[in-house]
């Protein structure tokens, strides 16, 4: 009688610690953060390519059922293909937003000649300076190569960046960088009046200091992490590539030799830990440098797109700085001013994305 009394306890007590382990199991399980999907089982679910556009999941997520698509995607032509036709400015020096001092020559020059006349450096101050040379063969400005023979050159310093604006100690520090090279080469340099140039840098600061936007948003999750793999899965899903630095990712231009269209940023010392799918990362950022991108990349709309399309997928929401959640109508706000700067941008011969606007905003 016994016996059975304590077999039947054993067996008791064993379905009981049974039951605490699953249930221990199962609540370890449960907190885990999303991981990827194997990538054997993601084969039948091939991700569409970045160069179109991603389709939104069928089902929303609880949280997110009040969420629709910004009505703006229809701007993606919002500055259209004709914005591309007009002529790109040349560039290099432009006096637009440099400086610029001419060197006459009596004859022509070889290009080794001016190379080794090059000062050690190329800023002046903060800003950035540079020697260009007016091929005899081709009558273009280029920085100077050993094999061309150049018949002028102009030298020029940058007016403003985003440290500020060129200031009267830095135009003499141009002036003197420029003078040595003249001289060296045996030119004549003419310079523009300090106080003239001075005050274009701070009339082209002014501009660009009320034209430089750059807009973040984040997705946080709203209760299960996710893993490095899990986000960097999602990410690609929209198009995006991994970065040369941990945490990172970046949205491709459509167009070769432009920068990326969005950044997307997580923990770094997460992508880098041990065990990367054992960490929990609960939110990513993504930021648009505005003056960096091409207007007909309709970049805005394509972070509105990535943020809701995340947020939705990863069950998360989208917030700000302020930790205040953003909503599609703050968004087409948003898109609204953006549109008048693109305007005001267009005006000054500085659209986005040129190479005079990269410059200006670096």
């Amino acid at each position: 009688m016994s016996t059975s009394l304590q077999i039947s306890l054993a067996v008791g007590g064993s379905l009981v610690l049974a039951g605490v382990v699953a249930h221990g199991a199962w609540t370890a399980r449960k907190n885990l953060p999303k991981q990827a999907t194997p990538k054997v089982a993601a084969a039948a679910e091939t991700p569409p390519p970045p160069e179109l556009e991603p389709q939104l999941p069928p089902q929303e997520s609880p949280a997110l059922t009040e969420w629709h698509e910004p009505g703006f995607e229809a701007d993606a032509s919002l500055a259209s293909l004709t914005q591309l036709t007009k002529s790109e400015r040349r560039p290099g020096l432009d006096i637009l937003i440099d400086a610029i001092a001419p060197l006459a020559l009596e004859s022509p020059l070889a290009g080794e000649v001016a190379l080794a006349a090059m000062p050690t450096t190329r800023r002046v101050g903060s800003k950035p300076f540079a020697i260009e040379g007016l091929n005899v063969v081709t009558g273009q400005w280029e920085f100077p190569a050993a094999d061309q023979r150049y018949r002028a050159f102009q030298c020029g310093v940058q007016l403003a960046n985003r440290t500020g604006a060129l200031n009267a100690i830095e135009y003499s520090e141009f002036v003197m960088k420029t003078q040595a090279f003249s001289d060296a080469i045996g030119g004549e340099v003419e310079f523009a009046e300090m106080q003239g140039e001075v005050a274009r840098a701070r009339e082209l600061d002014q501009f660009a200091s009320a034209h430089d936007a750059q807009l973040s948003f984040t997705v946080r999750a709203i209760k299960t992490a996710w893993s490095p793999g899990y986000l960097q899965q999602c990410a690609a899903s929209m198009g995006f590539v991994p970065a040369s630095i941990a945490g990172r990712m970046l949205l491709p231009a459509s167009q070769p030799g432009q920068g990326a269209i969005l950044l997307l940023t997580f923990d770094a010392q997460s992508a880098q830990s041990e065990d990367p799918e054992q960490t929990a990362l609960y939110e990513l950022s993504l930021k648009l440098d505005v003056p960096h991108v091409l207007r007909y990349e309709a970049p805005f709309a394509r972070m509105c797109e990535v943020a809701i399309t995340l947020a939705r997928s990863m069950d998360g929401v989208i917030i700000d700085d302020n930790d205040v959640r953003v909503r599609p109508e703050a968004m087409e706000v948003i898109h609204a001013d953006l549109e008048q700067l693109y305007d005001h941008m267009d005006v000054r011969e500085l659209s986005a994305g040129s190479a005079l606007s990269r410059r200006l905003f670096s």
